[in-house]
């Protein structure tokens, strides 16, 4: 039976020189529905890394290629970096890719922070936050209107419709991933919710309520929002086991923003039964779903947790 509330993600980038493996990726998707996770979730980047660097599949195309090779499982991204993306151009992609996959997409987006990346692609990286509002509304009119006139410079929209729309209504879900309040209030008034990135459950706790607060604040329904909580898991014979080589992987591949609670902390480890009681926790907390990030993507890793923890936590 498949999971309603566990999604997995999928390894579209790698540390060089490991390189991604397309095909593989797809046929992963294809398993991991077989397998009965939720969804799953790409990341999303155009140049990532210098020295070293991590090479990376476009998220959207792998997306694509996972939508028309799989019927049931959902597809997300986790996250998106929306002010680098022409945002007419993305409500095309966007809407054809909820087409193909008959409505089973789900946009995780953020502002970014790799200035580099933004430099390389002509886009202000001082002005990513203002950017970013602007394409989400662009995004959300062109989903959700019959015809959009507007002034967004560079962007003149006059009569602008985009067809065909996505098949789900209004729009797929957009969960705002990020964590101070000027995204956190983004997330409760023009998202659908939040998408946060290896958070112990104090801290999603601590943001979650401010997130609630903010929609409330726009009158906004808080019980509305959606909440995913993306977590690094391992599975073992005991959590002495595991512990070190998943602080391992989790400090050289994994990066951690200082200005955020995204820590090391929130890795899910131990015996089977012992995971469970940690992602209960988070449930109980009010994550709404979970993204989970299997230690380095090994699939006897994958294969165990489908059969001993989906069963428990639905």
């Amino acid at each position: 039976m498949a999971s309603k509330i566990v999604g997995i993600a999928m390894q579209n980038f790698t540390a060089a020189p490991e390189m991604p493996d397309p095909r593989g990726l797809i046929d992963y998707a294809v398993r991991m529905e077989e397998l009965g996770y939720e969804s799953v979730w790409v990341w999303d980047h155009v140049l990532l890394g210098v020295d070293p660097y991590f090479p990376i599949l476009d998220s959207l195309t792998v997306l694509t290629a996972v939508a028309a090779r799989t019927t049931e499982i959902r597809i997300g991204t986790g996250i998106l970096v929306l002010p680098s993306r022409n945002p007419v151009v993305l409500a095309k992609q966007l809407s054809s890719l909820d087409q193909i996959s008959n409505g089973r997409l789900t946009l995780g987006m953020a502002s970014g922070w790799y200035k580099r990346e933004f430099d390389a692609m002509g886009v202000p990286f001082n002005k990513r936050g203002n950017i970013m509002d602007q394409n989400l509304e662009i995004l959300t009119r062109l989903f959700t209107e019959d015809s959009v006139t507007g002034n967004y410079p560079p962007y003149e929209l006059r009569e602008a419709v985009m067809s065909p729309k996505p098949v789900q209504k209004p729009r797929p879900p957009i969960l705002i991933g990020g964590y101070v309040d000027r995204v956190l209030r983004r997330a409760a008034i023009a998202g659908d919710g939040w998408l946060t990135y290896y958070y112990t459950v104090e801290g999603f706790v601590k943001s979650w309520d401010k997130v609630r607060r903010f929609a409330e604040e726009g009158g906004k329904d808080p019980d509305t929002l959606k909440s995913i909580n993306q977590l690094p898991i391992m599975v073992g014979k005991s959590r002495a086991e595991v512990e070190r080589p998943m602080y391992e992987w989790l400090t050289t591949e994994w990066d951690f923003a200082g200005w955020s609670d995204s820590t090391t902390e929130s890795a899910v480890l131990g015996t089977a039964e012992e995971c469970i009681e940690q992602l209960r926790a988070h449930l109980d907390a009010g994550v709404q779903q979970i993204t989970l990030v299997p230690y380095r993507f090994d699939t006897e890793q994958i294969e165990r947790i489908a059969e001993e923890i989906l069963p428990e936590i639905g």
